[in-house]
Formats: C-alpha cells, sequence, structure tokens
C-alpha cells in the first residue's frame, strides 16, 4: 500500500505499523550519508480514544552514492516459522545497478534481512508480496518471481497482461489470477468456452501455481467474458469437492460494479458510486456482517454490505488509506480510515473506526456523552453473560450425571464387599432387587446361584480350620500394622500371600475396602539374613518372595511376591495401612481376609493354582485405645538388649524403607562400623535376633534399624530400615565421617550379590524345566490330534520298487505312496496345536522369564 515515497501503513495483530524512511541530512557528505528506516508501533487507546505509540525500532542502511527507497509492505508468513511477519520491499538505486532486499520485522522491532536480488530495470507493475517471504511482478508482460528458500529470480512459462490476485488456495499452494491474451486452439477446449466466443473478448482468465507450475483453467474463477474488464479480486472461499475446485469470489470492474462469483457463475452485482476502483478487502464485523471494502484511484472509499443482496452501506472522500483489523481489542474486525489532513504532519492524526454497527469512534469527537455507544457495549456485555449462562447449565448437567454415575459405582462396590464376606463366612448372599437399584437384568433370572458362586463355596470349604495361629497389630506413627500368622503346614501350600482388610461397618457414603500396602520381609531361621522390597496396593499382584533355605523352596515359592515374614519356623503376613482415615470414625470393626493361590507341590510338573481366601479374624480400633497406648511400638533398653517384642520388629521393618550398601576397604579392616553403631548410634540388638540392632539415638534417627554382616574383614553389607530419605542422609553423613578415605559404600539394588546369584540360577532353572514341560506337552498333544499313515488307516505297499513299475497300477500304487509320505512330512513339520494350550504355554515361559529378567537387572 503506496501512500508516499516516504511513508508506509500496516495494520498487524491490531496495531498500526508506521514505516517511515528518514532523508539524509543536507550537511552530510555523499560518502557517508545513512538512511534510517523507522518503525512506529500504534495501539488504540479506547480511554482517550486517541492512538498512543507502544514501541519504536530502527534500521540504519549506509545510502553512499546511491538511493533508498520503501516499494510496498504486507503481511506475508516466515516459510521457517509459519508465523505471519510484516515485511517490507526496499529499492536501493546506484547508477544503472539496481538491488532490492526484503526485510522482516520481528515483535522486538528488529528488522532482518531476509533475502536480495539485483535487477537491470526497476520494479513498476503488479508488485506483490506473499508467503516465503516471496516477491511476484510483471516486466515486459511477463510473470517473474523470487522466493527466500531459492534467492533466484525465476520466470513462468506464461504471457500477461495483468494480475488480478495473488493467494493461496486449497490444494494448489500459491495461486496467481490473471488476464492474457486469448489463446485460440483448432477445436473447443475443456472448459467450455468456444473459439468463437474467446475470439470475441480477446483475452481470458487464468491460473498458474506456482509451487507445481501447473495451469488452472480460467473459467472456475469467473467467465472469460469479464476478463476485459475487471480491475481487482479478492478469493473469499476454496475449496475441492469432488476433485473439482470450487471458488467464492469478488471482483471490481471499470464500470463501476462489484460482482459476487460462486464456482463461476455470477450470483449478485452491485454499482459502486465512484469511478476507476483499484483494490478490494474484505472484513468480518462483529454481527457476523461481511464487509467489501473498495478503495478507488480518486482517494474515496466505499463499503459494500452483503446480506440478502450486496449494496452500498457506506461511502467517504478524500481517504489517504482504508486498514481492516480489530483495534479496539473486541475480537472481531473493524475498519480504520485516515483521511487527509494537510494542517497535519502526524498520519494517525485524522481517523475513523467504525463496523457500521456499534463501533464508531473518529478523532476530534467528545466522548462524555456517548450514550449509544455505551448502549451498545451493555448488548454486548448481555449477550456474552445469556452465553455464559448457557455453557453454565451444560456443565452443571454433565457434573449431575457424573455424580449418578459414581453413585452407580459406589452401590456396586459396597454390594460386592457385602457379597464377599458372606463368601468368606460361609452364608447365603441375597441379592438386592434390581427394581430397588433401577436396574433391568440382562438375562433370565434363575434360582439356582451361578456355576462361579460355588466353584469359590468349594474352594472355601478346602481351607483347614486351624491354619491362622495368631492375628495381631500395631500402630507405628500413621500407619496400622495387621500381621496373620500362618501355621507351617498351611503355608507350605501357598504361593501369592496377601492380606486385605474390609470394614465391617455399613458406611454408604465410602468404600469399605481399605488401601494397604505391603512389603516383602523375611527373616531366615539362623537370624543372619532379611530382606525387605517394596509391593504394591492390596491385593498384590505377584511378588519375589526371598527364600534361601533351600533350592525346592527357593524354586517353588521364588517366583511369587506377597507380604512375609518366617521366623524360626513360624509364618506371618503382613499388611500396612494408613492410620488417619480411619481414625475419623472414631470406632472401627476391620475383617482381615488373607487372599493366597493354594498349589500342589507334588511334582514339578506346572499346575493351575486355585485361588482361596481365608477369614482370618476382626481387628477393633478405637481413637481411645490409640491414646491409651494399647497398640503402640515398645523399643526400650535393658542394659544391652532391646527389649521389643518380634511383632513390634516386624511392624517397624513393614513400615521402613530399606537400603542396603557394600562397605569395600583395602587398607583397613571394618571393626570401625560396629563401634559406629554401638557407640555414636547407640544401637542394641533385639533379644529374638541379635543381628537386628535398634537405634536408641535422640533426634531423627530414633527407631532405625541396622544390620550388619561381615563377608571378611574387609567387606561388609549394612541394611538400613529408616522412615524416609532425610534420615538415610544423615546415618550415611555419620558414618563417613567414622570411616577411612580409602572405604568405598555402593548402593546395592537389592541384597547381597551371592544371594542374587544363587536365586538367578534357581530362575534360570526354572525357566528351563516351564520349556521343557511346555514341549513334551506339545508333542503328547500332537501324536493325539495328528493321524499318521494313511487316513483310512491302510499300511503302505512295501513291495519291491521293480515289481511296482512294472505295471501301470504298480505305479500309480507307487505315487500314491510317494504323495502320503510328502503329506506325513509336512504334518510333522507344521505341527499345530489348540489356541487355549498355547496361550497358556506361553503366559508360563513369560512368566518365568519375567522372573529371570528381574533378577539380572537387581544383579545389574
Amino acid at each position: 500500500m503506496l501512500l508516499s515515497e516516504q511513508d508506509q501503513l500496516l495494520s498487524y495483530n491490531g496495531e498500526v505499523l508506521v514505516f517511515q524512511l528518514s532523508n539524509p541530512k543536507p550537511a552530510e557528505e555523499a560518502d557517508d550519508k545513512t538512511m534510517n528506516l523507522c518503525v512506529r508501533r500504534m495501539a488504540f487507546n479506547r480511554d482517550t480514544k486517541l492512538f498512543v505509540q507502544k514501541s519504536s525500532g530502527l534500521l540504519s542502511m549506509r545510502a553512499s552514492h546511491s538511493k533508498i527507497e520503501m516499494v510496498c509492505c504486507s503481511c506475508t508468513t516466515d516459510s521457517r516459522t509459519g508465523i505471519i511477519l510484516p515485511c517490507v520491499l526496499m529499492k536501493k538505486k546506484k547508477r544503472n545497478n539496481i538491488k532490492y532486499f526484503v526485510l522482516l520485522l520481528h515483535s522486538s522491532n528488529q528488522f532482518e534481512q531476509s533475502f536480495y536480488f539485483k535487477l537491470d530495470y526497476e520494479l513498476k507493475e503488479d508488485i506483490r508480496l506473499f508467503a516465503g517471504p516471496s516477491v511476484l511482478w510483471r516486466h515486459t508482460n511477463k510473470l517473474f518471481y523470487i522466493s527466500s528458500n531459492t534467492c533466484v529470480v525465476q520466470s513462468a512459462p506464461v504471457q500477461l497482461s495483468s494480475v488480478v490476485w495473488t493467494g493461496e488456495i486449497v490444494g494448489e499452494g500459491t495461486v496467481v489470477l490473471g488476464i492474457r491474451t486469448a489463446c485460440l486452439p483448432e477445436t473447443e477446449d475443456a472448459d467450455g468456452c468456444s473459439v468463437s466466443d474467446r475470439a470475441i473478448w480477446g483475452s481470458e482468465f487464468f491460473g498458474y501455481a506456482i509451487q507445481t507450475q501447473k495451469m488452472l483453467t480460467g473459467t472456475c474463477f469467473m467467465p472469460h467474458a469479464y476478463s476485459r474488464v475487471v480491475s481487482s479480486v479478492h478469493i473469499c472461499k476454496s475449496e475441492r469437492w469432488k476433485k473439482q475446485l470450487r471458488i467464492s469470489l469478488v471482483a471490481i470492474t471499470h464500470k463501476k460494479q462489484l460482482i459476487w462469483f460462486q464456482s463461476g457463475v455470477p450470483k449478485g452485482v452491485c454499482d459502486l458510486p465512484y469511478e476507476k476502483p483499484c483494490s478490494v478487502n474484505p472484513a468480518v464485523t462483529s454481527s457476523n456482517d461481511l464487509l467489501f471494502v473498495v478503495s478507488f484511484a480518486s482517494g474515496n472509499s466505499c463499503v459494500v454490505q452483503r446480506r440478502d443482496c450486496l449494496q452500498v452501506a457506506s461511502k467517504w472522500q478524500k481517504v489517504k488509506c482504508v486498514l481492516v483489523d480489530d483495534f479496539i481489542g473486541s475480537g472481531s474486525e473493524q475498519l480504520l480510515l485516515l483521511f487527509k489532513d494537510d494542517s497535519n504532519t502526524d498520519v494517525l492524526s485524522t481517523f475513523k473506526i467504525t463496523d457500521l454497527g456499534e463501533v464508531n469512534y473518529a478523532s476530534g469527537i467528545n466522548y462524555k456523552h456517548d450514550v449509544p455507544a455505551a448502549e451498545g457495549l451493555q448488548e454486548n456485555g448481555l449477550l456474552t453473560v445469556r452465553a455464559l449462562e448457557t455453557r453454565l447449565q451444560a456443565g452443571w448437567t454433565s457434573v449431575r450425571e457424573l455424580q449418578q454415575h459414581l453413585g452407580l459405582q459406589k452401590r456396586v462396590i459396597l454390594e460386592s464387599c457385602r457379597a464377599l464376606i458372606d463368601l468368606v463366612e460361609e452364608r447365603t448372599h441375597v441379592l438386592p432387587n434390581a427394581k430397588e437399584e433401577g436396574l433391568v437384568s440382562l438375562w433370565d433370572d434363575v434360582e439356582n446361584p451361578p456355576h462361579s458362586l460355588s466353584k469359590e463355596t468349594s474352594l472355601a470349604s478346602e481351607v483347614p480350620e486351624h491354619c491362622t495361629e495368631e492375628l495381631w497389630q500395631r500402630v507405628v506413627g500413621d500407619s496400622l500394622v495387621v500381621g496373620v500368622k500362618l501355621t507351617e503346614s498351611f503355608y507350605l501350600s501357598l504361593s501369592d500371600v496377601s492380606l486385605s482388610l474390609v470394614m465391617d461397618q455399613d458406611f454408604s457414603s465410602i468404600s469399605p475396602i481399605i488401601k494397604c500396602q505391603s512389603k516383602i520381609i523375611k527373616l531366615n531361621k539362623a537370624f543372619s539374613s532379611l530382606a525387605v522390597s517394596s509391593s504394591q496396593i492390596e491385593p498384590p499382584p505377584k511378588k519375589i518372595k526371598l527364600d534361601l533355605h533351600s533350592k525346592n523352596d527357593v524354586r517353588k515359592e521364588f517366583p511369587k511376591r506377597s507380604s512375609r515374614i518366617q521366623l524360626d519356623g513360624a509364618k506371618t503376613v503382613t499388611a500396612v495401612t494408613s492410620l488417619s482415615p480411619l481414625l475419623a470414625f472414631h470406632r472401627v470393626c476391620c475383617v482381615v481376609l488373607l487372599h493366597a493361590s493354594k498349589q500342589n507341590h507334588q511334582n514339578e510338573s506346572l499346575q493351575q493354582s486355585k485361588k482361596i481366601t481365608v477369614l482370618c479374624g476382626k481387628i477393633l480400633l478405637s481413637l481411645e485405645d490409640i491414646s491409651n497406648g494399647r497398640y503402640s511400638v515398645k523399643m526400650l533398653r535393658d542394659n544391652s538388649h532391646c527389649t521389643g517384642s518380634v511383632e513390634d520388629m516386624l511392624a517397624v521393618l513393614a513400615v521402613s524403607v530399606r537400603f542396603s550398601f557394600q562397605i569395600v576397604s583395602s587398607d583397613c579392616t571394618l571393626t570401625r562400623v560396629s563401634s559406629w553403631l554401638q557407640g555414636e548410634m547407640e544401637c542394641t540388638p533385639f533379644e529374638e535376633c541379635q543381628d537386628n540392632i535398634f537405634c536408641h539415638k535422640a533426634g531423627d534417627v530414633h527407631g532405625t534399624i541396622f544390620n550388619w554382616t561381615l563377608k571378611n574383614p574387609f567387606e561388609g553389607l549394612l541394611t538400613i530400615f529408616c522412615r524416609n530419605l532425610t534420615v538415610l542422609f544423615q546415618c550415611l553423613h555419620s558414618l563417613t565421617r567414622v570411616l577411612p578415605p580409602s572405604c568405598r559404600v555402593k548402593l546395592l539394588r537389592s541384597g547381597s550379590k551371592a544371594v542374587l546369584t544363587e536365586q538367578l540360577a534357581l530362575a534360570l532353572e526354572k525357566e528351563m524345566l516351564t520349556w521343557k514341560n511346555s514341549l513334551f506337552l506339545k508333542e503328547t498333544k500332537a501324536e493325539n490330534s495328528l493321524t499318521w499313515g494313511n487316513e483310512s488307516g491302510k499300511k503302505i505297499n512295501n513291495a519291491p520298487l521293480a515289481s511296482l513299475l512294472d505295471t501301470e497300477e504298480g505305479v500309480q500304487q507307487f505315487r500314491k505312496n510317494l504323495q502320503n509320505e510328502r503329506e506325513e512330512s509336512v504334518r510333522s513339520m507344521n505341527q499345530a496345536i489348540n489356541g487355549a494350550l498355547y496361550q497358556k504355554m506361553a503366559l508360563k515361559i513369560a512368566e518365568a522369564q519375567l522372573s529371570s529378567d528381574m533378577t539380572v537387572w537387581r544383579l545389574s
């Protein structure tokens, strides 16, 4: 948009960019003169109703013996980032050499030179800036263009008399719409325009896609009859429908007309008020009205409104420039009209902002009593409130539906818990009436209980009566620890052992299932080793059990993970849960359920486990008992021992975090560690477990349990059971002060290397046995399912080969025998097994491999 030789205006993101090129001072010498390109960002202030400067930028250019000018400016897309930026085309002329360069303006008001090119002539006709940035122009009826990607001037293989539009079209990229002299082939072309019709008008429309260098049919834009009168075009919409290009556009003509075209067919026409229209631009206002702003060569402008028909909505005279953007920040576009004012040098001194509706601002007007504008703002506010009320109502409906769904889920969980408790206690569970619950049965009701329920009841009846010896509970900090001591014979037949806590009261507002967390804790009979690792929410998934008594025990129980503690033949399962939520009920009774898989360990074959649930008893928890310290852990020092019971020690271990460290010294023994534990840390061993020692030192480290095992005088394993990482760091800080500098302290992922090595060997042995049993099972099934030999059971005639080949029947018999042998060979190599059997085999192999991989990871 060329305003003058020095000033250019451009709208960008609701702001007005004023580009000004300063003249060199006369006193400066020609060799040293510079030209400054200044940009000012002007924004409309709705309080003062004036344009104010937000920021500015400056670019200095040397102009010795040369003349620098601004050619044009526009907003184009930067192909590197996809961001639309202001773009300015500059010209630098020195004698007969003409250099053009393209500048991009960034948000920091910094100019960036995108590219430059040199020509031996000046650009004067149909100069356009488009995405890239790229420059397009017409010279001697030829089309030329250059982009930032190539930086090379290219010419299109077309002759044209004018360019009426340049922009993006769906599926074609950047397209140039131009007018050229009609090409007259010998026969009628495909677009339906005859040779005689085009000869009458003498010119035609054409489209040229720059990226694909493809010609587009001109009649999809407009009929060729309009090619002699159209001066400018704006394409409003382009789309592909059934591989056909459909375009909607408006065109202005030398006949003072604005015409609306759809798919090449004129749909409306409007007479313009002034002569020589030169450009047309669209605008979408707050009322969703589509306006077309037409500028004329005489400096006048008008707006054509498209509702039921095209009509001139408003017109102005002595207009310097018309910009379209959201200048007031309302979310829709307005028109900014800058009027010519010889008395004021500021380009934004005389202006008008309007959308032909509620928005109407003009310079030099007092807005203190602007009642219509206030009423328009109030109306916009009412419309906004109505839209927000509609969204709020829709959101509230969604919240109610979600609450109903959550309520249904809660009722299903409560009923499932009641059914589980009745099943364990061998009571008949009565399902609620479907009508009362608002449910519809998906199958016919039957009087007999489902088969699965009968099966679970039969499994529960197989559990021996005296399978548990003791049920205990302890309170450690904010945690409740529940332990169940199992009998020796019952424990050996179980795997995947875990505990669940279910509240016995009927609370309709909460779920009765209590979230539990388990830990794998194992104390050997000889009190020489201890292992702990984390687990999941009860009932837990498979959890590794660290058992090092014998090879057979590890082979049977290593893949199973649960919360188990073994102490001199006594087997204890524990569950840890948060105490504070339970105290909200003041007094609560919980049912303790033991979940396990009962297996047959008589042979090495893999058999399907039977899941059982055992009712271990009930625990009563009240705020009064906790306040009196009834279930508290009591760890007191009695001379050289700790008086805590086995249950107290197991409760502390269950809530603690375990860390193992390998300590190696190269030049001295590790006697300092024992001295440090007994002296500075004030530790005493448990009476029931001498290797586990309790820290009585005051402070955060109080209650920490240590286990120190010497492999040799220069290497040992220190296991620390602490509440959190802060306590761990305090212990390590104290330890490193007594160890010599040559000692190396290494954090172990789980246990000692020797223990994990033995576990890996056993896991690999089990994996090998799994493969062996699976292959043997496959061969057995294959032998039972495949029929070897002839399907009729006839034996192959083993007559001598020579006698068979003497006759035609013998040859046929030989061929048949040979074909049967081929089929038997193929069947033997491609043995098929049942899908369910294969799934079972694959699951067992994957479980065995998972155990091996986990042990390898812990060793690494």
